[in-house]
């Protein structure tokens, strides 16, 4: 896994602890417990670069978190994405409010000369939440089947929005949706 850093949006405590046992029983079967190894937390990445400049973003995701509202979020399906970090998610229903508050955090990016990868720009992205990584290929059907036995959908909203370096994963800084209040 190479260096960076991402914006990524956390969940509240409930959502986030539905995702936090899909993590737990991969580990338990060890399957993958590469997440939880690197400290990450449950999360949608919207942006990540090897580039970004912390004290940057900061200004400019604070502006944006302070104008938005929590995000009623739904995670209906489990998927694999096509690469060889052999990652598991789970995948929300890409409701309009979800895309647009990409786009609009994009547009505020964009607007201040930060450059995105294609992968993370809005006619791209592909959200989701990833629950393993590193996964074995020849426990690839064993993962799958572990969590189709959750119960989905899982739902909840996004409630913050934070910037990370990883690994191992550190919080550089985040901010509460709608939170106009100093931190």
């Amino acid at each position: 896994m190479s260096q960076g850093y991402a914006i990524e949006l956390y969940f509240d405590p409930a959502l986030e602890n539905q995702v936090l046992k899909a993590w737990n029983v991969l580990a338990r079967r060890q399957i993958s417990t590469q997440l939880i190894e690197i400290e990450s937390r449950p999360h949608i990445t919207l942006f990540s670069s090897p580039f970004f400049d912390p004290s940057k973003i900061e200004n400019i995701v604070k502006n944006f978190s302070s104008k938005q509202e929590s995000l009623p979020l739904s995670f209906g399906s489990i998927g694999s994405l096509p690469s060889d970090d052999n990652v598991l998610f789970l995948a929300p229903t890409p409701t309009l409010s979800l895309l647009q508050f990409h786009s609009q955090l994009f547009d505020a990016m964009k607007k201040e000369g930060i450059e995105i990868a294609e992968e993370h720009r809005p006619d791209t992205w592909i959200p989701y939440c990833p629950v393993a990584d590193e996964v074995p290929k020849t426990r690839m059907g064993e993962a799958f089947t572990v969590l189709r036995d959750l119960k989905l959908p899982v739902a909840g909203y996004a409630t913050e929005i934070a910037l990370v370096e990883y690994p191992p994963v550190r919080e550089a800084f985040s901010f509460v949706l709608g939170n106009t209040v100093e931190q």
